[in-house]
């Protein structure tokens, strides 16, 4: 790897142009059905039928936010943004979270309104046709996320991007401040991206709500007087759309919380730098999100006079990545002070 001054010359972009076009064609599949759903969730006056294409809009717009989120991560900082424009798929995934539990919770209550009323037929052909096509173009977006995932795994040279492979690592002691990039060697089991993973498991999901839609409809076929069977459906999907737009509703409350990230805990990392020979007190330790798959890390560590500033911060950025791997850190080195240990800005944060 060849390196000029402190940033990468050579960057691959074939992984990230593999991941866009995945992305893209499983957003125009998933689109497509969506509509073809829609329309034939109200041609069979099936509100089953309606909340499989609610649970679609889940998926599209998790396809367009794994699209945002791999745009975004290519864009520079700005002047403005000087951490880019990673947080803008979180605002788009928070807005998009309520507007899905609007339309469902609409279908919900269309759907008690029938139980209650029982003033509904449904057309059982039309809900078997619409629902089969469903499993067939479900099986056919996650045989496109299944392809790129299993053929980018085996890849050697893997880009998630240029900021998430590098760490910017700040010192400032003894009026010195120097900026250091360090290329991580990332686990090839890791190579898998996370954003079509992710879409691939959600799919999977559909495709066993489109089977339980299509077993619905031919009972409803078969036994016209079963018709309870579709509001049913869309009570019992409309949970599964509140489950998965929960756990994104987590992800984007700790992110906009500047929460610490799953994968981090306060008492591991405090640890692993006290153990950095040199180190005699650690405070400021902070740790957040950028995005979900973004973190960022600032400490100071107070080390003794006769220490070597510089070989200090390269131990401890070389730890914190060794262990986490790559994020974006900023660690100040400083000589300790005794009073230190009796200053209320200097001590651990509250449980």
């Amino acid at each position: 790897m060849i390196y000029n001054h402190c940033h990468r010359i050579s960057i691959s972009k074939t992984d990230t142009a593999k991941t866009k076009k995945t992305l893209i064609i499983a957003s125009c599949l998933c689109l497509f059905f969506m509509i073809i759903e829609i329309i034939g969730g109200y041609l069979a006056d099936s509100l089953a039928i309606m909340t499989d294409a609610a649970h679609l809009l889940t998926d599209f717009v998790s396809f367009l936010i794994s699209l945002l989120s791999v745009y975004l991560a290519s864009r520079p900082a700005t002047k403005k943004y000087s951490f880019g424009w990673h947080r803008a798929e979180i605002l788009g995934a928070l807005v998009s979270v309520l507007f899905i539990w609007v339309v469902t919770g609409i279908l919900v209550y269309l759907a008690i309104l029938r139980v209650i009323s029982e003033d509904y037929e449904i057309k059982a052909t039309i809900m078997i046709i619409t629902s089969a096509a469903g499993i067939f173009i479900n099986l056919l977006i996650a045989l496109v996320l299944h392809k790129h995932s299993h053929g980018h795994s085996h890849g050697l040279n893997h880009h998630h991007n240029d900021e998430e492979n590098r760490l910017l690592v700040e010192t400032r002691s003894y009026g010195s401040s120097k900026d250091l990039s360090v290329e991580e060697d990332l686990n090839q089991k890791k190579h898998k991206n996370i954003n079509v993973k992710a879409a691939f498991i959600h799919v999977i999901g559909d495709i066993l709500q489109s089977v339980g839609v299509l077993i619905a409809a031919y009972i409803i076929y078969f036994k016209p007087e079963y018709k309870i069977a579709d509001p049913i459906c869309t009570f019992i999907f409309s949970v599964f759309v509140f489950i998965s737009t929960v756990t994104i509703l987590r992800d984007i409350i700790n992110v906009l919380m500047e929460g610490v990230p799953r994968s981090l805990k306060f008492s591991q990392v405090k640890e692993l730098l006290n153990n950095v020979p040199g180190v005699k007190a650690i405070h400021n330790l902070r740790m957040w999100c950028l995005t979900t798959n973004k973190i960022a890390l600032s400490v100071h560590l107070a080390v003794d006079q006769y220490s070597d500033p510089l070989k200090i911060m390269r131990e401890a950025t070389n730890i914190l990545t060794n262990r986490f791997g790559p994020m974006e850190v900023t660690i100040q080195v400083e000589e300790y002070e005794e009073n230190m240990n009796e200053c209320v800005q200097c001590q651990d944060p509250k449980d």
